[in-house]
């Protein structure tokens, strides 16, 4: 698996979007491509707040795979943009139980990313007998160490986005940066709440890559994009994402063991250091473990993404 190089498959564009009515307030957006009756899964993207992207379709083989891909709660192309009521990771998690029912979908496979492989342990320890296996990358457990490392102490390998991140604030206001840009995105004056957004989300894409990435010379920034992705993720982390009070490695050794499992992982990672990784991999020691020598956090880095390309080539061998 690893001494090959394993490419996203070409763009998938005949894809349908649907939404589900979640409770009184939320519209759930997914979308549904590749083989109506192949194998099942699940896309469950990171943040908290990203929202999904057509190039995440990319890692399944269209021809084998039905391919799903969520919107979480007031994320992406679901609404309401940026809501943060009625949204905890409990609601995510039946959300995406929601969608597999509606869908007629017995089991599935589960992908997720960052945040995503938060979510996706959260689904499979809740709907164990729902999942064929699950395919983790780049992992985040929401732990209080984890969210220390982020909000302060990756400053001793970033400083300049640190500082950057940082000098946005008054003076009185950086040594607790969460609550100064909370006070700031949150505010009704979205004269005061995208530019803080905007300078929020680039700290964390600041840091996800092994080496900088060239700037893309034709996006433009979406300012109410920005401000969702930056109000769901500030309100999680607030949270510690409501599962900090779990001890998800205890969980996951002992309700999973029978679930098969890739986990990959950025040696270099700054957003996700890699000892949540190993130590998910030894409490899942049945777990195929893909410790990636050059990359960062990114799924994007050329090894991550053939890492995780050969984890859904290697599915595809399984009786789903």
């Amino acid at each position: 698996m690893q001494n090959k190089t394993y490419n996203l498959y070409p763009e998938v564009n005949n894809f349908e979007k649907f939404t589900l009515k979640a409770g009184n307030l939320h519209e759930i957006y997914y979308e549904v491509c590749g083989n109506p009756n192949g194998s099942p899964v699940v896309f469950l993207h990171g943040g908290p707040g990203s929202g999904c992207s057509p190039t995440q379709r990319r890692f399944f083989d269209p021809a084998h795979y039905r391919i799903i891909l969520i919107d979480q709660r007031g994320c992406g192309r679901s609404s309401p943009q940026g809501e943060i009521k009625q949204n905890t990771t409990d609601d995510l998690v039946s959300d995406i139980d929601a969608i597999r029912a509606v869908l007629n979908i017995d089991k599935w496979l589960v992908f997720g990313g960052s945040w995503g492989s938060t979510l996706a342990l959260a689904y499979a320890l809740q709907h164990t007998n729902r999942v064929t296996g699950l395919i983790l990358r780049g992992i985040f457990l929401s732990r209080p160490s984890e969210l220390d490392w982020f909000l302060g102490q990756v400053q001793a390998f970033f400083p300049e986005p640190w500082e950057s991140l940082c000098a946005y604030l008054p003076a009185n206001k950086r040594h607790n940066p969460i609550e100064a840009y909370e006070q700031l995105v949150f505010s009704d004056d979205t004269k005061i709440s995208i530019p803080a957004a905007i300078r929020w989300n680039t700290f964390e894409s600041s840091i996800m890559s092994l080496l900088p990435r060239p700037a893309s010379q034709n996006s433009e920034i979406n300012g109410e994009v920005e401000l969702a992705r930056a109000r769901v993720q500030i309100h999680y982390i607030q949270n510690n994402c409501f599962v900090g009070q779990r001890d998800l490695l205890a969980e996951a050794k002992a309700k999973l063991g029978h679930v098969p499992t890739d986990i990959v992982q950025g040696r270099y990672d700054m957003v996700c250091p890699p000892i949540t990784a190993w130590e998910l991999s030894q409490a899942m020691p049945h777990a195929s473990f893909h410790m990636v020598e050059d990359a960062g956090h990114s799924a994007m880095e050329t090894g991550t993404t053939s890492a995780l390309v050969a984890a859904t080539e290697k599915f595809k061998s399984f009786n789903i």
